[in-house]
């Protein structure tokens, strides 16, 4: 992308009600936010506090944390643009992969359909498919979670 045309969408960003654009061409990103940070979030909500009856001094309780798995976590492949998912590359067709399937680094698990074109989506990483979230020849967002994958 030219400077030039970098230059008018930051203005387009700087002028408009949205806070950030992402545009995505030839396999390159450009990322424009208004804001370095994420705008403020709203502080949470406080609860009051029961006075004690006892004249013992309070002692605080650390929180109640989940406890840690001893398992990796699930690593999630994502759809990187919107459009419709398909599990195989025509109707008739075996799917890509299964839950229980063993994947590679760059295996084609699914096409998402944008704009007439069939994309290929590949795996991002090596492991087990655990589950497929998504359903045969359903609309898809960028960024829904497509497979659940543990990591080997």
């Amino acid at each position: 992308m030219k400077e030039e045309d970098i230059r008018k969408l930051i203005k387009l960003v700087e002028e408009s009600k949205i806070h950030e654009l992402e545009i995505s061409r030839w396999g390159r990103k450009i990322r424009i936010a208004k804001y370095a940070t994420a705008p403020p979030s709203p502080a949470p909500p406080t609860y009051p506090v029961p006075a004690s009856s006892s004249d013992e001094p309070e002692t605080e309780q650390p929180p109640c944390l989940p406890e840690e798995s001893e398992e990796e976590p699930l690593h999630e492949i994502t759809s990187p643009m919107p459009g419709t998912f398909y599990r195989a590359s025509a109707p008739d067709v075996e799917p890509f992969v299964e839950e229980g399937d063993r994947v590679t680094l760059g295996q084609t698990l699914c096409l998402v359909e944008a704009m007439k074109v069939m994309n290929e989506i590949e795996s991002d990483a090596e492991g087990t498919i655990t589950q497929i979230m998504v359903k045969n020849a359903q609309p898809v967002e960028y960024g829904q979670p497509l497979f659940l994958l543990k990591p080997s």
